[in-house]
């Protein structure tokens, strides 16, 4: 029972550190004091803030930095900075999707020299997972990565900025877990083992 609960604290703690950086972009941007024309600007700079202290954070209590947590801070500071400075919310926009193309890429480029690098990654989070297990999981991930990008470049495009926001907390957000919890059945089917007790396995963070 003991290692239950402390597995549990490490996987709402390990959220909290995914999910808080993008938690603090939705909330400076709905409620920052400030025009709305400027709120996506705070709404960036709070968001880089956050990813640096998300990634301190994780540093400190874990010793380790995930790598999905390094790229999207290392996106969030480059299109980030470069939002600010030009002051142009397109570079912000544009950071989901060229997250999910590069995530899609690597993942691709892992089939084709046929190192599972997802497997790298997530591995301990899939206890028993066959071979064939993670080929389908990398296949999968790899379309949902590119559908995504292609979904983040239309709504962007098309609408509002209010709108592509609330698109990332009701949108991707909710798709992200969804899709990952359509998974669960097939990983089961090919060795993967849930404890009683332990929680779903993780989900790349959303963008």
């Amino acid at each position: 029972m003991k290692d239950s609960e402390q597995r549990k604290a490490s996987t709402g703690a390990k959220l909290a550190i995914d999910l808080g950086p993008l938690l603090v972009f939705f909330l400076v941007n709905g409620f920052a004091p400030v025009p709305d024309v400027l709120k996506i600007f705070y709404a960036t700079g709070a968001f880089m803030a956050a990813m640096i202290v998300a990634m301190v954070i994780s540093q400190i209590r874990y010793r380790h930095i995930s790598p999905m947590l390094l790229f999207s801070g290392v996106m969030v500071m480059v299109l980030g900075g470069i939002t600010l400075w030009l002051h142009n919310e397109t570079f912000i926009k544009l950071k989901p999707t060229i997250y999910y193309l590069v995530a899609a890429g690597l993942l691709t480029f892992g089939v084709v020299t046929r190192r599972n690098l997802l497997e790298t990654v997530l591995g301990s989070a899939y206890p028993g997972l066959s071979d064939r297990g993670w080929q389908l999981l990398t296949r999968n991930w790899i379309l949902f990565f590119v559908a995504m990008a292609l979904v983040n470049e239309a709504v962007w495009r098309n609408s509002s900025t209010d709108f592509w926001v609330g698109f990332k907390l009701w949108g991707a957000l909710p798709a992200t877990f969804i899709f990952a919890l359509a998974n669960v059945p097939m990983l089961m089917r090919h060795g993967m083992q849930l404890e009683k007790g332990t929680e779903e396995p993780p989900v790349p963070p959303t963008q």
